[in-house]
């Protein structure tokens, strides 16, 4: 569970997270998930759902997520990429927008997106069990399954790679198994659990 505590200021939190408050708070939806209009009809495009609320007020505030364990991430004027569903809340000065990440495979066609967020403060993050945070350098590439991946930050190049995962193996793979691939200087945040994503259960 994440308590925040307030003086006036304000947080961006996932629609519905807040499950306790002492103080005065005022609740408002934020329409989209992104900045403005450009943000609304992007994730209308994409078919990605991340509604988002301003909490503002005096006194503390808790926000939790089907009981998933919490990361705060500090950004220096950075961009954090991020699993919309793996979002809980930003400090209110953070801009959240989407971004293009790559193709899923020509023979699918399929694009996928995932949220931003960038400026200085902090952002926390879910994870389903404790998040593990590894480093990717020049050296050492890193592939991680997207079902585990939940966000990453830096100087990294993203690209899609098919791949054979141990449910391929068992016959229980569910679509066209990928990996991700991240190359440069950077973190990449993964979970020690899958869910299910586009590719089918990989």
């Amino acid at each position: 569970m994440l308590a925040v505590d307030m003086t006036g200021d304000a947080v961006k939190a996932k629609n519905g997270s807040m499950v306790a408050y002492d103080g005065q708070m005022d609740f408002k939806k934020l329409s989209g998930g992104g900045e403005g209009i450009r943000g609304m009809v992007t994730r209308r495009i994409t078919g990605e759902q991340m509604t988002l609320m301003e909490v503002k007020g005096h006194g503390t505030c808790w926000f939790a997520d089907r009981a998933s364990e919490i990361n705060l991430v500090a950004l220096q004027g950075d961009k954090l990429y991020v699993e919309s569903s793996n979002l809980l809340a930003t400090d209110s000065g953070l801009r959240t927008g989407t971004s293009f990440t790559g193709m899923r495979g020509a023979t699918q066609g399929n694009g996928l997106f995932t949220t931003t967020i960038e400026g200085h403060g902090q952002a926390a993050i879910m994870s389903d069990g404790p998040a593990v945070v590894l480093r990717v350098s020049a050296q050492y590439p890193l592939t991680v399954d997207p079902g585990a991946y939940i966000a990453h930050q830096g100087n990294l190049r993203q690209s899609f790679q098919s791949g054979v995962t141990f449910r391929t193996f068992m016959g229980e793979g569910g679509g066209e198994a990928f990996q991700i691939r991240f190359e440069g200087d950077g973190l990449v945040y993964v979970q020690p659990s899958e869910r299910n994503t586009i590719a089918g259960e990989v």
